[in-house]
C-alpha cells in the first residue's frame, strides 16, 4: 500500500505539525470508500491527518490531535489543535478550528468528517460535502477548487519522529568492532557436540526481506554485495521452496556455522502464501531444502519428500520474523492473527524468537540521513515497541537492520547492524539448546 501523497507535500504537512512522521493508515481505493472501513482502520490512532485528492489536482484535507472513535456516534470531539488545510499551491495553506468543541464529528456513513464544514466519503461515496463557515472558516474555490468528487482519500498517523539525544540502545560504530562481530560469527560452536550448525528460520510477510537478510548477511564475508536469494518487490511470495542457505566466510572459505532457513513469505488470503499449518514440519526438521511448497494444500506428515526421521541438528533452533518497519502500523489483523498462531507453535517447542525490523533507512528521514542514527530515531523506537505489543515479544528482542538493496559496495554501518543481528541469533540458539541439555540431563536422573 504506496501513498499518494508526495514527499514534498508530506514535508509541508510535518512542517505544519513540528517534528513527526506520517504513518499511512487507510487508502480509500484500496479499503473502500466506507465509513465502516475507515473507522476499522482508523480509530483509537491517536493524531490523524485526512487528505482527499480530487481530479482538478487539488490535494486537502483536516488534521485532528484526537481520536477517531465510532462508538461516540453524532457526537463532537473537542479539539482546539484541529485545522483544514489546502496543499495545492507552493506553500500549504490553513484554516484553524474556530469553535473547538465542534472540530470533529463522529457518523458512521461517513468517514473523516471536520465539525459540519468539511465532510469525506459522504454516505459512503467517493465525494465530498463542504460547508464553510460553521466552525472552519475557508474559501471553496481556494480549498478545493468546487469539485467534490474525491479520486482517493487517505488518512495517515501522526507520530513522533526527530533525534532523541540518548540512545535507546549503544552500538560501537567502528571498523574494530564490525571486525570483531564477523569474527565472533566465524568461531561460534553450537553448544551441543551433535550439532554442527545453528539452524534459524526467517518468517514473515510477503517483501518484508528475509530473503535479502541472507543476502546482505552473505554479501558481508563475501566481501562485496551478493544476491544468491531470490529477492525482490512483489505482491506475492518470490520464494516458492523451503531453503536452507549456508554463509561461507569467503569465496572458498568453509562454511560458517549458521543455517538461514527461508520460506514463502505470510500473506493474508486463506491458501496463499506460507501456510501456518506447515510451520510445525519445518520447525521439527522434517522439511528438506528446496522442498517445493503447494500454498493450497497444507503438508501431510507422510507426503513424498519430507524427513520422517530427523534428529537435533535437523531442528530450527532460533525463528526470526522479518517485519518490514514502513508496515508495522498498517499490519492487517488476519496477518497479525497468522503472526499469533505461528507464535503459539513455536512456544510449543520452546524455540526462541527475534524480531528483525527491516528498511529502516526508508521508514525514518533521520536514519535515511544517517543509518547509525537509528538508536536514536524516535520513530523507530516508537515502531519496535509497536511490534513488541503486537506481536507480544520484549523490545529487547527486537533488531532493526537494512539489508542491502541498491547498493553495489559495502557499508560498515550496514554491516555493524546486520552482523548483531546474526550475532543475537546465535544466542538465542544457545539459549534453545541451553534447555535441550537441560531436559536431557532431567530425563537422565528420573
Amino acid at each position: 500500500m504506496n501513498p499518494k501523497l508526495t514527499q514534498e507535500r508530506q514535508k509541508q504537512l510535518c512542517s505544519l505539525l513540528g517534528n513527526v512522521r506520517l504513518s499511512l493508515l487507510f487508502k480509500a481505493s484500496i479499503h473502500g470508500y466506507t465509513g465502516a472501513a475507515f473507522h476499522q482502520k482508523c480509530d483509537h490512532q491517536g493524531p490523524t491527518v485526512s487528505v482527499g485528492y480530487n481530479s482538478t489536482g487539488f490535494v486537502f484535507g483536516g488534521y485532528t490531535s484526537k481520536d477517531h472513535d465510532v462508538v461516540k456516534l453524532n457526537q463532537y470531539i473537542q479539539d482546539d489543535k484541529a485545522f483544514l488545510f489546502s496543499l495545492t499551491g507552493r506553500n500549504p495553506v490553513t484554516y484553524p478550528v474556530t469553535y473547538a468543541q465542534y472540530a470533529v464529528k463522529m457518523l458512521k456513513t461517513t468517514g473523516p468528517y471536520f465539525g459540519e464544514d468539511l465532510m469525506f466519503m459522504n454516505a459512503n461515496t467517493a465525494t465530498v460535502i463542504s460547508s464553510p463557515g460553521n466552525y472552519y472558516n475557508f474559501n471553496d474555490a481556494e480549498m478545493h477548487g468546487n469539485d467534490l468528487n474525491l479520486t482517493e482519500c487517505e488518512v495517515y498517523k501522526v507520530e513522533e519522529g526527530g533525534i532523541i539525544e540518548k540512545p535507546w540502545r549503544t552500538i560501537l560504530w567502528k571498523a574494530e568492532n564490525r571486525n570483531a562481530l564477523m569474527e565472533s560469527v566465524k568461531l561460534y560452536k553450537p553448544m551441543i557436540s551433535t550439532v554442527g550448525q545453528a539452524r534459524v528460520l526467517l518468517i514473515g510477510p510477503v517483501g518484508a526481506g528475509k530473503s535479502s537478510f541472507f543476502n546482505s548477511v552473505n554479501s558481508i564475508f563475501r566481501g562485496h554485495v551478493t544476491s544468491q536469494a531470490i529477492s525482490g518487490s512483489s505482491g506475492t511470495s518470490l520464494t516458492t521452496q523451503f531453503r536452507t542457505y549456508s554463509v561461507k566466510a569467503g569465496r572458498d572459505g568453509k562454511p560458517l556455522p549458521i543455517i538461514l532457513c527461508d520460506t514463502m513469505g505470510l500473506e493474508e488470503a486463506t491458501g496463499a502464501g506460507l501456510d501456518v499449518d506447515d510451520i510445525s514440519s519445518i520447525l521439527k526438521g522434517h522439511v528438506p531444502d528446496r522442498y517445493q511448497f503447494n500454498p493450497s494444500v497444507p503438508l501431510q506428515a507422510d507426503a513424498h519428500g519430507l524427513r520422517q526421521s530427523v534428529n537435533l541438528q535437523d531442528r530450527i533452533h532460533c525463528v526470526v520474523y522479518v517485519m518490514d518497519t514502513c508496515k508495522v502500523s498498517i499490519m492487517s489483523t488476519k496477518l497479525e492473527e497468522k503472526l499469533a498462531a505461528i507464535r503459539r507453535r513455536v512456544n510449543l517447542l520452546g524455540i526462541p524468537q527475534l524480531v528483525l525490523l527491516t528498511k529502516v533507512d526508508e521508514a525514518c528521514p533521520c536514519v535515511t540521513d544517517n543509518l547509525r542514527n537509528v538508536y536514536n530515531s524516535q520513530y523507530i523506537k516508537t515502531k519496535a515497541q509497536e511490534v513488541s505489543g503486537r506481536l507480544g515479544v520484549p523490545m529487547s528482542c527486537i533488531v532493526p537492520v537494512k539489508n542491502y538493496s541498491e547498493e553495489l559496495e559495502l557499508d560498515m554501518s550496514c554491516d555493524i547492524l546486520l552482523l548483531s543481528a546474526l550475532i543475537q541469533m546465535l544466542r538465542f540458539a544457545d539459549n534453545y539448546f541451553d534447555e535441550v541439555s537441560d531436559q536431557e540431563k532431567h530425563n537422565q536422573t528420573k
